[in-house]
């Protein structure tokens, strides 16, 4: 059982990053099924090698260009997997009023007018909310962000159902089950967890309370906006859909951090 657990966490870190992992035999399409579960523990890597950029490039460099770096190491390790998946369905859904129509536009590996503005807008945004925490906070809110996001994707796909594009479609995990989302549940919320946990060492109980509503709030409100609009105009979800999630949710997150800062 822990073998086949560890090639399921394996092949979650193949499928969402560069990082080197062993070739798999006899691979199916269904384990993927399987390692859905850990898509939160990918966040967390992904967000300590974010993390652990900021802090080395902050002791020699401005924080805005610490920011900068961590942010170009997040999406070099993950081959830009889910800013790709969030240009397309800004393109499907900007250039689309049919579902087949949208999930054409969605395959077109071409770059248009809405994919580029929302490339744009999310990373200079993402650029702009990080610039505005402290230095020291910056770590603990990568490693949160990427994990609690990539639960939020987690979560479309133990709500909605898959809804299968036209043409050939790129290997995707399309059902989790109750026992794995729970798993999942844990290991993309612990990082939050830990933030409480250390503000709370050091701040009034109602700030830390303000703070959970303040970053919980915009993630569900962002969360409920998009899978809504997965469900009406696809009947379900993508994997370029389940990208725009994760960077949305993302987003979201540093907001509501923001909000928290500059009012605490």
């Amino acid at each position: 059982m822990l073998v086949k657990e560890w090639r399921y966490f394996l092949l979650a870190l193949e499928f969402f990053t560069r990082i080197p992992v062993p070739q798999f035999a006899n691979f199916q399409e269904d384990d993927l099924n399987h390692s859905a579960k850990y898509f939160p523990l990918i966040g967390v890597i992904v967000g300590l090698c974010g993390a652990a950029a900021f802090m080395i490039s902050a002791i020699f460099l401005p924080q805005h260009i610490a920011v900068l770096i961590s942010m170009a190491t997040t999406i070099y390790l993950t081959g830009a997997f889910h800013e790709d998946g969030l240009a397309d369905s800004a393109d499907g859904f900007g250039g689309g009023w049919q579902r087949e129509q949208i999930l054409t536009i969605m395959q077109d590996s071409r770059l248009g007018t809405y994919g580029a503005a929302a490339l744009f807008f999310i990373l200079f945004s993402k650029f702009q909310l990080l610039n505005v925490l402290s230095a020291d906070l910056i770590p603990l809110v990568l490693l949160a962000a990427h994990a609690i996001s990539r639960l939020a994707a987690v979560w479309v796909m133990a709500t909605l159902p898959y809804a299968k594009p036209v043409g050939k479609a790129k290997p995707l995990a399309t059902h989790i089950s109750g026992r794995a989302l729970w798993l999942a549940n844990l290991l993309g919320l612990l990082p939050y967890l830990g933030i409480i946990g250390l503000l709370l060492l050091n701040h009034p109980v109602i700030l830390v309370v303000k703070l959970v509503a303040l970053t919980l709030v915009p993630m569900l409100l962002a969360w409920l906006w998009w899978r809504k609009k997965m469900n009406r105009w696809l009947n379900g979800y993508t994997g370029d859909a389940l990208g725009a999630m994760q960077q949305i949710t993302e987003l979201a997150f540093y907001l509501g951090l923001v909000l928290w800062s500059v009012n605490a």
